[in-house]
């Protein structure tokens, strides 16, 4: 198989809208400190560069969760791997995703933390395709609409490859 990545979202416009969500993030919770979840592995990128444009104080903790395994579609089954290291209860919680395409992953994220009682869950995402939800979530912060392409970089993978890239690209397999 060869693979090859086409650039969707270049490095500067991801920059441009995570200082935007930034700025907005630390306008809604004025006053307040907000507690980033970031889902591992893929937000890793993202919530960094969220949590530096962000002004309001902010703690940060992370959960693995998996839908995938090593392929380019879902399989369906939302297993837990890592969970969270502290208490929500009473925080003003930001789940912080790279990428929601089904809304499997993120409806069953959105039930298991509401129910430890947080004073507030939000949901940010740096990519949404809405073409391929199956259940519905409402996302709060949204970085970039993309089509239903298979996308790396900045976090996203293809069998654990291609997070470093500093862009988001679509990724094309074709046998050589």
């Amino acid at each position: 198989m060869k693979e090859t990545v086409r650039i969707l979202i270049p490095e500067d416009k991801v920059d441009e809208r995570i200082a935007q969500l930034g700025a907005q993030i630390s306008q809604d919770y004025a006053g307040k400190q907000v507690h980033l979840v970031g889902i591992l592995k893929g937000s890793i990128f993202f919530i960094c560069e969220l949590a530096k444009r962000i002004s309001v104080p902010v703690t940060l903790d992370f959960m693995s969760v998996s839908s995938y395994g090593s392929g380019t579609k879902s399989n369906g089954i939302v297993k837990m791997i890592k969970d969270l290291d502290e208490p929500i209860e009473g925080k003003d919680v930001l789940i912080v995703e790279d990428i929601i395409d089904s809304g499997r992953t993120l409806s069953y994220l959105l039930k298991n933390l509401s129910s430890r009682k947080p004073a507030s869950i939000r949901l940010c995402t740096m990519l949404d395709k809405p073409e391929r939800r199956e259940v519905d979530v409402e996302v709060d912060y949204q970085g970039f609409i993309i089509p239903d392409e298979f996308v790396v970089g900045y976090g996203l993978d293809y069998d654990q490859r291609y997070r470093n890239l500093p862009y988001i690209g679509v990724l094309s397999l074709t046998k050589e």
